[in-house]
């Protein structure tokens, strides 16, 4: 693996997200006035200053997708089968036991069940979300077959549109936990159908007048800086209302991690050993494990915001997922590459 397979800033997002931690902490507690001023600027629950954040990072994202791969949907279907399947029925599922495991049980003498709860509304907004960005990133050190990856992203990306609310909503009303569901159709709106539509107009203007490569090596990468700032920015401002909460249970973090960990590792591991038994070639093999394993955290980081509030355990629990992505999912890479010998090519 070569350093310049990844970039500076994605291969050490955890310690950028530790410092945003410790800067955010230090803005709630040193000036107050500008958490409660921020938490003021809201329209139907929706935080103004996080949602332009927050499109700042997912409408480049959008950028990157091409939506006329659909067409190659036909083209070696078990890949896009068993990512449908393992995203969209397996993941959440799982996700949603095992948090449950960990924070009601295993943890109970830990947290109290309230707290237990939005950490449990926070797995689930994540599990419930598989990754597009990173997911070109992953599949580019497994030395993925990138056209193929682009039909699983972008199938992907559609289905989140008809499939996240349903699967969500049905996910926290087992676990007792009430939701909004017009904030929750608005968040949708909001972070995928709106950067979506954009993003779509986006690229056929530009592949238009300046043509795919100019978009590609040009336009799309212009936004990387901005994308960069807009999830700092984000992180800090999260942890400054975050931050009594940390200071008083600073385990808590630990504790959010650990399934949130178990569950990366089962979903990849499981995928992993699906495609290997139904004998797909390790360049599509390899991605199916990332992209179920990975989180579209931008996305469930917005909706925990705008369904539960900047300073509730479930948003907590999504930049925890932030926190911890990274350095697992590079083991997984390194752990993924080391089996190539053992698929058909």
């Amino acid at each position: 693996m070569k350093n310049n397979d990844i970039g500076f800033f994605e291969k050490n997002l955890t310690v950028w997200v530790l410092l945003c931690m410790i800067v955010g902490i230090l803005i709630g507690s040193l000036f107050p006035k500008v958490t409660s001023t921020l938490a003021e600027l809201e329209v139907y629950n929706v935080s103004i200053p996080t949602t332009i954040l927050l499109w700042v990072m997912i409408y480049p994202m959008m950028l990157k997708i091409d939506f006329k791969s659909i067409k190659n949907i036909k083209n070696n279907p078990k890949g896009l089968v068993i990512t449908w399947i393992v995203n969209w029925i397996i993941k959440p599922l799982t996700m949603y036991f095992i948090a449950y495991f960990f924070f009601f049980v295993v943890y109970s003498q830990f947290i109290n069940e309230s707290l237990a709860a939005e950490y449990l509304a926070g797995a689930v907004l994540l599990g419930a979300a598989p990754c597009t960005a990173m997911v070109f990133v992953w599949s580019k050190l497994t030395k993925g077959d990138s056209a193929y990856t682009l039909v699983q992203v972008a199938s992907n990306d559609l289905i989140i549109l008809i499939a996240y609310i349903p699967i969500v909503s049905f996910l926290l009303k087992i676990g007792n936990i009430n939701i909004p569901w017009g904030t929750l159709l608005l968040s949708i709106i909001l972070f995928i159908v709106v950067p979506l539509l954009l993003s779509i107009i986006t690229r056929y203007i530009i592949i238009k007048n300046k043509g795919e490569e100019y978009l590609i090596k040009i336009f799309i990468p212009s936004f990387d800086k901005y994308t960069m700032m807009g999830l700092l920015i984000t992180l800090v401002i999260i942890f400054s209302f975050q931050g009594e909460k940390i200071l008083v249970q600073p385990i808590d973090i630990i504790l959010i991690s650990i399934p949130l960990i178990v569950q990366t590792l089962v979903i990849f591991g499981l995928t992993f050993l699906i495609a290997y038994l139904v004998r797909l070639p390790y360049s599509i093999a390899a991605p199916c494990g990332m992209i179920g394993a990975s989180n579209f955290f931008e996305l469930s980081v917005a909706v925990a915001i705008s369904l539960f509030g900047l300073s509730s355990g479930a948003t907590l629990a999504t930049v925890v997922g932030v926190l911890v992505e990274v350095p697992i999912m590079l083991l997984l890479v390194r752990f993924a590459n080391s089996l190539q010998d053992r698929f058909e090519n």
